[in-house]
């Protein structure tokens, strides 16, 4: 399959199944905060190595990645995330307006609400991966615009800040008001994206292709992040 073919319903269902299944843990990513957090990755300061956003989609350690049958499975399945987030960046690429955020919906009180909690976590998330380089932004401007993702995404927030979420109507408006941020923050990055790659002085040995991979998944390098490839 070509890795700019966005994922069929029948993929997406797959790939859903298997981030909700008992095979990952209780901190895997779900679909929707894949989606924000994808998002982050995309639109953010800097390009991002498969090998550093894999590791955090599983968990917050290294033990929460799932044990793959075998490294068809492997390939198979980061395959299906890659193409996800490739769908996300040639949208903004090609036709930004019509991006949307993945978000959940549901009944409260007699109407319809959004949820992007969940969303705005994995946002939040990617945003963490490169917190330094995201830095500017917070001094800029736009600054307003994160606090929505902020509030409903960050581990931990303000006390005086609970009083903004504690219902789901206030979650709702907040989640209308990060999507109409997306589009301004996508523009703030666009003309300022760096590669992400710098030349270091290795101060530890390099991986060795047969080496077990760094990111923890129990596969040699050459069939784990070493062969894994993300298109933009």
């Amino acid at each position: 399959m070509h890795p700019d073919q966005p994922l069929s319903d029948k993929e997406f269902d797959e790939l859903d199944s298997f981030l909700l299944s008992e095979r990952c843990g209780d901190d895997c990513m779900t679909m929707d905060a894949l989606h924000g957090y994808f998002t982050a990755l995309v639109i953010g300061p800097e390009m991002v190595p498969v090998a550093e956003w894999l590791p955090r989609v599983w968990g917050d350690e290294a033990d929460d990645a799932p044990v793959f049958r075998d490294d068809r499975e492997f390939d198979h399945i980061v395959g299906l995330m890659s193409r996800f987030m490739n769908e996300i960046a040639i949208t903004f690429e090609v036709a930004p307006k019509e991006f949307e955020p993945l978000f959940i919906e549901h009944d409260w009180e007699g109407r319809r609400v959004l949820d992007g909690e969940p969303w705005a976590w994995g946002f939040w998330e990617g945003m963490q991966l490169r917190a330094e380089a995201w830095e500017p932004i917070w001094q800029s401007d736009l600054a307003p615009l994160l606090q929505p993702i902020r509030l409903l995404g960050a581990e931990e927030i303000e006390e005086e800040d609970m009083k903004l979420v504690d219902n789901p109507l206030k979650c709702h408006r907040l989640t209308i008001e990060m999507e109409a941020a997306v589009p301004e923050i996508q523009r703030y990055w666009m003309a300022n994206r760096k590669s992400g790659v710098t030349t270091v002085q290795r101060e530890t040995p390099k991986t060795g292709r047969n080496d077990l991979c760094s990111c923890g998944s129990g596969k040699k390098f050459k069939k784990c992040c070493g062969a894994a490839t993300i298109l933009h």
